[in-house]
């Protein structure tokens, strides 16, 4: 129980040394990771569209 305890305590200890990004980082960062997985999400649509009409031609 003992160890348990000092792991809990060394997790609160770390944590009070991390830097947190502050409200308008966090909101660019926000707003750069939204973007990218919008951004990703639409590329792989399209390539996916793109080969699947492709193979729709070669099995026609």
């Amino acid at each position: 129980m003992q160890r348990i305890f000092n792991f809990f305590r060394d997790v609160a200890r770390e944590m009070k040394k991390v830097s947190w990004p502050k409200g308008k980082e966090l909101s660019r960062y926000t707003i750069t990771v939204i973007t990218t997985v919008v951004f990703a999400g639409i590329f792989f649509a399209v390539v996916d569209l793109g080969i699947s009409s492709l193979i729709r031609l070669i099995l026609e």
